[in-house]
């Protein structure tokens, strides 16, 4: 899965990208402007499988992946035309980055407004979507004047749809198209359509809006559940990626945080993109499994390997919580906890699960 960083030059995105990625690239103030891309790969730092991984000591500990990447700054007026529009449309999801702090070296031509900026690029994604679907129209046109193909004909409806939808200057990810209408448009990989994670890059001082996106919300966006607003100070968190463990869990409660704004960061994409994780557990690995929330448990042997999905036979199921309160999977064996589970069972966040295949 894949999260793409992107935004006005100057507002934190690769400062950001390093420490999501681990990642040295350069971020000096006066090298912005670069329409470069870089892709990295953040390990899902997930406290359960690092509990697991103190329980059966196993000889590798392998945690949940996503990639992210990161983008040149792009000016408004940029996305249906540059050159980077292509690792926008391939993203499962756009991570927006927006300025909230004050730098008197790296000064704002209009003043520092989030709100607004997010909106502006969004308008913008609208956009490069209607080029794509004005295109598109007109081709339909010429293709229907040589006959009236069913196939042809749906698809310009939901096409036709889409237009007036983005032409009303609402994004796409806020329609619910029926099954066989993502059927037809899913090929366009429409930007407006994709989960949006906004994060705005807030200044050393203005901690106390860490925990509370109050304010940061534009209002067209209130009551979308395929955006999610997320305040973060990447100074803070660079500060805090250099401190122990201890000393960086002291740093946190004294803002009155209980996790990162990182650590946030990370999980609201995780949810923007439908994710759960289940685990896998052994003296030889422990290892977090991504897969789309509602996948059954046969699918989820497929994630693993396609040989247990073909054989699938039954699933071994107990909740992360239940394991904990019993302490061991034998004693979730005997106090019913662990359960068996069919090939259709849907699968939890956070479930042990182990598959029997017939393969």
């Amino acid at each position: 899965m894949k999260f793409t960083l992107f935004g006005l030059p100057k507002t934190g995105k690769t400062t950001l990208f390093n420490l999501l990625t681990g990642s040295q690239l350069e971020t000096s103030k006066f090298a912005a402007t670069e329409k470069s891309v870089h892709i990295g790969r953040c390990l899902v730092q997930d406290p359960r499988v690092r509990t697991l991984s103190e329980i059966f000591k196993p000889r590798k500990t392998i945690f949940a992946q996503i990639d992210y990447v990161d983008l040149g700054g792009l000016a408004f007026g940029d996305v249906k035309e540059t050159e980077l529009l292509p690792h926008l449309r391939n993203s499962d999801g756009l991570a927006h980055v927006v300025r909230a702090f004050e730098d008197d070296e790296m000064p704002v031509d209009v003043g520092l407004d989030p709100i607004r900026d997010l909106r502006r690029m969004d308008d913008e994604l609208i956009l490069a979507d209607m080029v794509v679907v004005e295109n598109r129209l007109d081709r339909l046109a010429k293709d229907l004047k040589k006959g009236k193909r069913p196939e042809l004909v749906k698809e310009e409806e939901v096409v036709t749809r889409c237009r007036d939808v983005l032409s009303g200057g609402t994004p796409l990810r806020d329609v619910a198209f029926a099954e066989e209408e993502m059927r037809l448009i899913r090929g366009f990989m429409f930007l407006s359509q994709k989960p949006l994670l906004g994060i705005v890059n807030l200044g050393e001082k203005d901690t106390s809006r860490l925990g509370d996106h109050t304010g940061l919300f534009p209002p067209q966006w209130k009551d979308s559940t395929n955006v999610v607003i997320c305040p973060v100070s990447a100074v803070i968190e660079e500060a805090i990626s250099k401190l122990s463990e201890a000393d960086a869990a002291e740093y946190i409660a004294a803002y009155g945080l209980t996790e990162t704004a990182l650590a946030r960061l990370i999980r609201n994409s995780y949810s923007l993109l439908g994710l759960v994780s289940f685990f896998t557990v052994g003296e030889d690995e422990v290892r977090a499994w991504t897969v789309r929330k509602g996948i059954n448990a046969r699918g989820a042997a497929g994630a693993i390997h396609s040989d247990l999905e073909r054989g699938f036979i039954r699933a071994e199921v107990v909740t992360y919580d239940d394991f904990m309160a019993a302490g061991s999977l034998s004693a979730c064996r005997q106090n019913g906890t662990l359960r068996l589970e069919g090939k259709d069972y849907p699968v939890s966040d956070g479930e042990i699960i182990h598959f029997r295949s017939g393969v």
